[in-house]
């Protein structure tokens, strides 16, 4: 059971800092809750009390969703259930609607927020690499420090560890549009949602005018180490080149000696090869380039 002495809902951020200020280390920032609230369920973590709870999710700069020229900021409190709810989200955020799909049932989505998955830094989470492969920065805010950004894939620094400073909060997720861009997400574990992740991928790419080089390429990888990571070695290999099977094949062998988990290594490596494959064949597909019958043949020749 979880209980607190004061719940607290401040509606600026500088009402928000009053409050760490205030209770110091007795305060907990809260958002959707998702995580804290199974984690102090009895038979996990048994009864915990935490003194003061901070639930941040009223205010207006961790909220809303605003597309300016070609550039997306969207409030750290957004939800998951938005990526599939919101059109300007769908089109130019085109891998987070299938992330969304895995993550949860339609209950969590509607209260886990994209920045309590950011700040939990777990090296399974599934919003961080789909974040990754848009490419996205972190609008990061304290009272003492004002604004810093920060790359999404420089954030997480370890299982649970993160750049976050004491006293400071994500405020907001922001990237460039990808709404031309096709895209994918591949996730393994022991259900199809709320599960953590043995392994998932999140593909985004686009290509040329002619529609045979791939252009850009951008694949993250999370599940099987201690942070997520984008795999640049694959991203290289494939870009400025043209789309075929041997190519998408041997690229997704590369990332093989990424997977760093303690349990199931050859499982999770054979994971990898195959989704890597799979996400960049789908997300080609989600974008009307189709591998082909010989083409698709020949990339299931090539995994034996």
């Amino acid at each position: 059971m979880l209980d607190c002495d004061q719940y607290l809902l401040p509606k600026s951020l500088d009402e928000a800092f009053g409050f760490l200020e205030t209770h110091g280390d007795a305060a907990q920032i809260v958002a959707g809750a998702t995580d804290l609230l199974p984690w102090a369920r009895e038979g996990r973590a048994g009864d915990v009390h935490i003194p003061v709870l901070i639930d941040i999710t009223r205010i207006p700069e961790l909220n809303g969703v605003a597309l300016e020229g070609n550039r997306l900021r969207l409030g750290a409190a957004t939800v998951f259930q938005k990526f599939l709810k919101d059109s300007v989200l769908r089109e130019h955020a085109p891998v987070m609607p299938h992330v969304a799909v895995w993550f949860a049932d339609d209950q969590l989505r509607q209260s886990a927020t994209i920045g309590g998955n950011l700040v939990n830094a777990s090296p399974a989470a599934d919003g961080t690499p789909g974040l990754m492969a848009l490419d996205a920065e972190l609008v990061l805010h304290s009272r003492t420090g004002g604004e810093r950004r920060v790359n999404v894939t420089d954030f997480p620094t370890g299982p649970s560890f993160s750049v976050l400073n004491n006293g400071e909060l994500i405020v907001a997720v922001e990237f460039d549009s990808a709404a031309e861009y096709g895209a994918s997400f591949e996730k393994v574990g022991h259900r199809r949602s709320l599960v953590i992740s043995t392994v998932c991928v999140a593909t985004v790419l686009k290509l040329d005018e002619v529609g045979q080089n791939f252009e850009d390429v951008r694949i993250a990888l999370a599940g099987v180490g201690p942070v997520p990571v984008r795999l640049s070695e694959c991203e290289e290999m494939l870009s400025g080149k043209t789309v075929t099977a041997a190519l998408i094949d041997a690229a997704a062998h590369l990332p093989i000696d990424r997977v760093q988990s303690r349990t199931r290594q050859d499982y999770r490596r054979e994971v990898v090869v195959s989704f890597v494959r799979r996400g960049i064949v789908e997300a080609l597909a989600s974008i009307g380039c189709d591998v082909g019958p010989f083409e698709t043949q020949e990339l299931e020749t090539a995994n034996g």
